[in-house]
């Protein structure tokens, strides 16, 4: 029978990772090459060049899969689509006020963030919903093509609509929409009430600008992409990831770009959380290094979400895997400051021009070139062989560095190495103290290009005892492209006490969010997906009266059919998170929400036999680390054996990154390829 493939692709700021799984799940391909910041889709379509030439045949690739960050970063270049916005009279400024809060404390001076619409581009529509969503003042569509046609006039292509309470009433938003489709069928429209409708009226406004914001530069993308596939015989149904961790059509990702901003990150924990559960471990802590910075989640079986995001400058209010950026990546830049201190990122060498030593025209010391002048990488060896990497110009760029620190080239390296470990740490620590989990409890599972390479640095700065590995880890992102399900979370603004609930009524709000999501899902298996099973998750935001935060609390079928039972889930859950509960409260309903999950059938499995260096002997180099030169044994990993511990110092070399495992660690393979590194 011929071999059916999976393709997951994962588009990074610095390097486009592609995985291939056959079949039987397992890993038959995984490949980097480098990004096209320009054009993302040439980087995908180079891919499959590889993949051809290396026997692959990309026509019986039945599951196409990507993420890219060209969303993300539209936003953080401020690069998108001439935007407009409509809003109800009297709202003009919504996203000039936002919240009011200041973005650093201690700093009274900051710089207030400039929206993406200016004032000028934003018009008033006179019309107006009361909160429970009865009309006030209904919609004057001349009006409101007035208000459009200025819009154009001033070269608006995009359109943003959010109108107060449409989350209880989308009726004026749907009015709106039609009729300006109707007269100008060219424009990238969007409603709030459609993007995410729930009350918080800045959050919504903003996810939908930001929508219409990125949407024509991704639409116009996805046709590149869609079209030029063609040429390599894929004939899958092109899909992309989402910020929760799940999947959707690309044409669905065209029109609701907004839900994929934080993909690529969310893919690598997708990745993380099945590798993880097949290892055996299930409390990890993920330690993504890429080029440009570093990720971390916590996995607690499964990832934690969160709806207080943040993409650049803006907060995100729609569910996505809870990431956070901690520090810099491989490709951070090194450089000191007007008091002379030295500094690791948070600017990025890119893939052009790149490190110094990729010899792109890039002269400014990075962590890579740190790394490859105290020899923990190889020059010759970069990419399985496939780039060569040039030591004179790392040792050039970190003297000149060094220079102005009054440190030789070797001590500049391994200052850089220290100095970006403290930058994770600074952040780390008290990020897990927000979540209230010790990481001396966790492992940390380390992916990415360079995560390998500094995760056990981490891990002894932190005072983490375990650090694991998986096969291909710097194409893990991919692989968490092939391993993810359909998955789509829907809301409902509810707001009602809990001693004025109507069971009938409560159990009717999420019956009907569930049935948006099984339209949903049907709408997906027409666009070509096949899921082989459908579940629901239910849950709501609670919080006590009179509060002003809520906690999300997990609902089963019963507790929503009997509300006190999910009243005393949520007294319970309050007080362990505070340590402290209040019974005789009034609780608040504040959101419903329902999360539809379409299980896909045979997922990846992790790879069995090493995908590079395979016939690599042995041999051993002269590194310096800490200030003092070791012999480092240097294999591939298949050269581990089952269970058998070696001591640091090692180094392991594949395709697709390098491990460095220190002094004061060992290191061990397991049945399913991974590598266990631990603290002696």
């Amino acid at each position: 029978m011929d071999a059916i493939y999976r393709l997951g692709i994962d588009i990074g700021g610095t390097f486009t990772d592609a995985i291939v799984t056959n079949g039987e799940g397992q890993v038959v391909a995984a490949l980097k090459t480098p990004s096209v910041a320009d054009a993302p889709e040439q980087a995908i379509f180079h891919a499959l060049e590889q993949l051809q030439a290396r026997g692959i045949d990309t026509g019986k690739i039945d599951l196409f899969v990507h993420g890219t960050t060209l969303g993300v970063n539209t936003l953080i270049e401020r690069n998108g689509a001439v935007t407009g916005l409509l809003v109800t009279k009297g709202f003009r400024d919504v996203l000039e006020i936002r919240r009011l809060r200041l973005e650093n404390t201690t700093n009274l001076y900051g710089d207030k963030t400039l929206p993406l619409v200016p004032r000028h581009l934003v018009k008033e529509v006179d019309e107006r919903l009361l909160a429970d969503g009865n009309v006030l003042r209904p919609l004057v569509p001349e009006q409101l093509l007035k208000a459009v046609d200025e819009l154009v006039q001033e070269g608006v292509t995009a359109l943003a609509i959010s109108f107060l309470h449409a989350y209880a009433n989308a009726e004026h938003e749907r009015q709106a929409e039609q009729l300006i489709r109707e007269r100008y069928p060219q424009l990238f429209i969007c409603t709030s009430s459609a993007i995410w409708p729930q009350q918080r009226e800045f959050e919504r406004t903003l996810a939908t600008v930001m929508n219409a914001y990125v949407g024509e530069r991704m639409g116009s993308y996805f046709n590149r992409l869609q079209a030029g596939i063609g040429q390599y015989g894929v004939e899958a149904t092109l899909l992309s990831t989402m910020s929760n961790g799940g999947i959707m059509t690309a044409a669905r990702a065209a029109a609701e770009p907004v839900r994929t901003l934080l993909s690529g990150p969310a893919s690598g924990v997708i990745g993380a959380t099945y590798i993880a559960e097949q290892a055996g471990i299930f409390q990890v802590v993920t330690f993504d290094m890429g080029g440009t910075s570093v990720d971390v989640a916590l996995i607690d079986k499964e990832p934690a979400y969160s709806t207080e995001n943040q993409v650049g400058d803006f907060p995100v209010i729609i569910p996505a895997v809870d990431v956070t950026a901690i520090g810099a990546g491989g490709g951070s830049i090194a450089w000191v400051d007007s008091v002379g201190v030295l500094k690791v990122g948070p600017r990025s060498a890119g893939a052009k021009p790149g490190p110094a030593c990729y010899n792109r025209g890039g002269d400014q010391a990075t962590t890579t070139d740190a790394y490859l002048h105290l020899g923990i990488l190889q020059a010759d060896r970069f990419l399985g062989g496939q780039m060569q990497l040039f030591p004179d110009l790392a040792e050039q760029a970190l003297r000149r560095l060094g220079d102005q620190l009054g440190l030789n080239a070797t001590e500049t390296a391994q200052a850089i190495l220290d100095v970006a470990t403290a930058n994770m740490y600074a952040q780390f620590s008290p990020l897990m103290a927000r979540k209230g989990v010790d990481p001396r409890d966790f492992t940390l599972l380390a992916y990415g290009g360079a995560g390998p390479m500094h995760a056990f640095l981490m891990a002894r700065e932190v005072g983490i005892r375990r650090v694991l590995i998986p096969p291909s880890p710097g194409t893990l992102c991919a692989m968490g492209c092939t391993v993810a399900n359909l998955r789509n979370d829907f809301v409902f603004t509810y707001h009602k006490n809990s001693s004025h609930l109507n069971e009938a009524e409560l159990a009717g709000r999420f019956s009907g969010l569930e049935q948006q999501g099984r339209r949903w899902i049907e709408e997906e298996i027409r666009g070509g997906v096949k899921p082989e099973r459908i579940y629901v998750i239910y849950s709501a935001d609670m919080r006590y009266e009179g509060q002003a935060f809520d906690m999300e609390v997990t609902l089963t079928a019963e507790e929503i059919d009997l509300p006190v039972q999910a009243v005393a889930k949520f007294h319970a859950l309050y007080e362990t998170v505070f340590g402290i509960s209040q019974p005789e409260a009034e609780v608040m309903f504040v959101n419903l929400r329902a999360t539809i999950v379409g299980v896909l059938p045979n997922k990846s499995v992790a790879a069995s036999q090493p995908l590079a260096f395979s016939d690599k002997p042995i041999e051993v180099r002269r590194i310096t680390f800490d200030g003092r030169q070791y012999e480092a044994s240097v294999l591939g990993r298949e050269q581990l054996p089952f269970e058998e511990r070696k001591s640091g110092p090692a180094i392991i070399e594949e395709y697709d990154t390098t491990v460095f495992i220190p002094p004061g660690f060992s290191i061990y393979r397991d049945a399913n390829g991974n590598m266990i590194g631990e603290a002696e």
